[in-house]
């Protein structure tokens, strides 16, 4: 039902309000109107696809491997084929105008619609959602599908105002942009940075990447995948997401069950050799497990990758840079964006690699760039593929009060992140959240672990309204003890030597803390399902 209030504009009233229409928000939609639920989305951008809406620079494309990368429902991938293994942007929107279609969202879905306003009312047991558009709902249970990578990070440059060229950050790119022919500088060394530079450097006149340390990319291996190999394949997809669902990270690809240490040097590079020419992300999730765990081991996957990327780039300076000997991190410890040929473009004359820690940015001029080295670089384009305030930007910038009425920003700033099973915040009753900190996300294929949380959201949502009960949270109790495990469990692998946007180390002054449950899926869901049974951990509100 609706109702209208001049001031605010129509309120609409529903059981379940999900903020965000990318792949857990229209998962959840479909899954809870299924159940009978009133259930409406409230959307920041114009149509569907979460992050996917707005990445539109050259070279955005999937990282996630066919078939995995979508929804595990028949009734949409019955009638869906990519074009090819690693789907790029536009093949993505596609596919998630597709889903909206079949599964007939649109009618409960409100679009340019950016959350700035959640407020909980303890009497009423409901909260009140507000956009920046005036769009006013009240509900019972807020979801919270706001994404992993979204609100966009724009560093602190000396003189930046005073640059007179154009300046793109990679998260909100223009259409038919064209740098045929220009200077320009790319200012990042991400897996966004890689895909950004490996396209525009093949038709600017000169291209130069400003970069602290280097990524360590796979090799992606992207080929064409036809209609008929989909549909021969589809017989088996039940079994591979359901297989997936039960691995770490969301691909069914097991990883050696004898050591690295137990095997001969020839039986670890036909290993390493196998892995190498499959692409994707095997390289992690079929290594051997110590390479997360110890740095001797490490280091033997890490000197494999240098020889194997050294050996296609002739430049001895470049190829110190972003293939040194000695490893910068250890390797896995921070995303490994995969490319095509990225090092073979990085090789080019065109190309200069300006190494920050030798020569920081000093300042920004009306034409470019100068370094401490007293050198100036003039562009016309400035791209900033400086990343995003992951895990908590989105979460964090919509106005989320608790029932005392303190905003999540303000508390995760002073105290840290921290949530129970990555789901639910102490003090905020009836919220939960997914493809979230404190949970495998970042480890994960996107799709499987957002299934594997939806579907906890959904079961929950579903419990509580057969007891009747009024309101959920956690307790402090049981969420200082899940953040005391994200800590104890990475404190056991390699991870924690890396500062990276896994960490939060990427946004400065935020607290750098692990923020992934880094056992994996296969651990994970047991987990937060075993508490489902008896709320454990949980207050639970009786009507």
């Amino acid at each position: 039902m609706s109702e209208v209030n001049p001031n605010m504009g129509s309120i609409v009233n529903c059981d379940v309000l999900i903020v965000g229409g990318g792949f857990s928000g229209m998962y959840g939609l479909h899954r809870l109107r299924n159940l009978g639920f009133n259930v409406k989305v409230f959307e920041a951008g114009s149509d569907f696809g979460g992050v996917w809406h707005w990445n539109r620079y050259p070279g955005a494309r999937v990282d996630s491997e066919w078939p995995y990368y979508q929804l595990s429902l028949p009734e949409v991938w019955k009638d869906w084929n990519f074009k090819e293994r690693f789907p790029d942007h536009n093949e993505i929107r596609s596919y998630f105008f597709h889903v909206a279609k079949v599964l007939n969202l649109r009618k409960d879905v409100e679009f340019d619609a950016r959350v700035n306003s959640c407020e909980w009312n303890s009497e009423s047991g409901r909260w009140t959602v507000k956009t920046e558009a005036n769009h006013v709902a009240t509900c019972k249970h807020l979801f919270l599908c706001a994404g992993l990578l979204h609100r966009r990070h724009y560093p602190d440059f000396p003189g930046f105002q005073n640059y007179r060229g154009v300046v793109h950050h990679s998260g909100f790119w223009p259409e038919n942009l064209d740098v045929t022919g220009k200077k320009v500088a790319v200012i990042g060394a991400g897996a966004t940075a890689i895909q950004i530079v490996q396209e525009l450097t093949k038709v600017a006149a000169k291209l130069d990447n400003y970069f602290r340390r280097p990524s360590l990319c796979l090799p992606m291996a992207q080929r064409p995948v036809t209609e008929a190999e989909q549909d021969c394949m589809k017989p088996y997809y039940g079994v591979l997401f359901k297989e997936g669902r039960k691995s770490a990270g969301g691909y069914p690809r097991p990883a050696p069950e004898v050591s690295i240490f137990d095997v001969s040097d020839e039986e670890r590079e036909q290993h390493y050799e196998n892995l190498w020419k499959a692409g994707s992300f095997g390289f992690g999730a079929s290594n051997y497990k110590e390479i997360f765990f110890d740095l001797k081991a490490n280091r033997l996957a890490y000197d494999f990758w240098a020889k194997k990327t050294r050996a296609r780039i002739s430049d001895p300076k470049k190829r110190d840079l972003i293939a040194p000997l000695e490893p910068p991190y250890p390797i896995l410890t921070k995303r490994c964006p995969l490319e095509q040929d990225y090092y073979e473009m990085m090789d080019k004359k065109h190309v200069e690699l300006v190494d920050l820690n030798a020569t920081p940015i000093e300042t920004f001029t009306e034409k470019g760039i100068v370094t401490t080295d007293g050198v100036e670089r003039e562009y016309d384009y400035v791209i900033l593929a400086t990343g995003f305030e992951s895990f908590t930007g989105s979460v964090s910038q919509m106005g989320l009060l608790n029932k005392d009425g303190r905003n999540i920003k303000d508390i995760w700033s002073k105290e840290g992140i921290s949530t129970y099973l990555g789901l639910t915040v102490n003090g905020f009753p009836n919220c939960y959240m997914v493809y979230s900190p404190q949970a495998p996300t970042a480890l994960s294929n996107g799709p499987t672990i957002l299934e594997c949380q939806v579907d906890w959201v959904v079961d929950a949502i579903e419990k509580l309204e057969k007891e009747g009960a009024k309101c959920i949270e956690p307790t402090k109790e049981a969420q200082d003890e899940w953040c005391d495990m994200i800590t104890a469990m990475s404190e056991k692998t390699l991870f924690p030597l890396t500062n990276s946007w896994w960490t939060g180390g990427n946004i400065p002054g935020k607290k750098v803390q692990m923020l992934t449950y880094t056992n994996g899926i296969n651990q994970y869901e047991p987990q937060i399902r075993a508490t489902l049974k008896g709320w454990e951990g949980f207050d639970v509100t009786k009507a």
